[in-house]
């Protein structure tokens, strides 16, 4: 089982209604990238994450390292808007480099920023929706939004597909350790090789014993999944609409008054 869906049947929102997560995970996230401010997206790191680990019930040094996995990949993707080449040094950070400068402003260095926390705090939302919902309740949010059955499906199969595949490619990799397949660097590269290939032809032999078993079982076009039925509470609705109309208004007056 995967960590996040450990966490995520573990946490004390699991049984909340789905669609009031699913409608503050989506409507945050949209504010938040809307707004492109350090301050909106501050607030929005800090709420989704009181709400994972103290009404989840999420352990921080978990939801930290989940955070962090992230910021790689944002480091370098803004390096590239931070720093310049030019023939004339900008304020804030220049390496001389021949007759150019490797230069770094004060502009490009808070848009940099900028970008970094919204993008963090965007990942957040969806982070609090992962670790509180379960997809197949999230599906079920989708398809009471009239999302195509044919999308919901895929989804639900790909999900379905990730534990067996993990679970295959697993057993090959301990078969592998076993017959010392990774005893050094040339051996390693070659069982790599190996389980591609077989993982892809497993791939293709349980999915069609799953298309198989489908139509042994009726299948109509349309997977039927049981779901559970909590009712939504109004407390939690007022919540929601209270805080996003003043996150809504806060990024307003950040971005046109201030």
């Amino acid at each position: 089982m995967i960590a996040i869906d450990k966490l995520c049947y573990n946490s004390r929102l699991r049984y909340e209604n789905a669609g009031e997560k699913f409608a503050f995970a989506v409507i945050t996230l949209c504010i938040c990238v809307m707004s492109r401010s350090t301050a909106t997206a501050c607030i929005v790191l800090a709420v989704t994450g009181i709400l994972s680990i103290w009404k989840g019930g999420i352990p921080v040094r978990r939801y930290l390292r989940f955070l962090t996995v992230p910021l790689a990949f944002l480091f370098l993707s803004t390096l590239a808007v931070m720093f310049h080449i030019k023939k004339a040094p900008l304020d804030l950070l220049a390496i001389p480099v021949g007759s150019w400068y490797l230069t770094v402003g004060t502009d490009s260095f808070l848009y940099a920023v900028q970008l970094i926390f919204t993008a963090l705090a965007a990942v957040s939302c969806l982070y609090f929706l992962s670790f509180t919902t379960p997809v197949p309740d999230i599906l079920e949010v989708l398809h009471r939004l009239r999302c195509p059955a044919l999308l919901t499906e895929l989804m639900l199969l790909i999900y379905r597909f990730i534990f067996i595949l993990l679970e295959t490619a697993d057993a090959i990799a301990t078969s592998q350790n076993c017959r010392l397949g990774n005893r050094d660097y040339k051996t390693s590269l070659r069982s790599f090789g190996l389980l591609g290939s077989a993982l892809m032809i497993r791939a293709f032999q349980r999915s069609g014993r799953l298309y198989d078993a489908m139509e042994a079982r009726c299948y109509d076009g349309r997977i039927h999944v049981l779901s559970e039925n909590r009712p939504p509470r109004k407390k939690i609705i007022v919540y929601i609409i209270i805080f996003d109309t003043a996150l809504f208004l806060f990024a307003v007056w950040r971005r046109f008054f201030s």
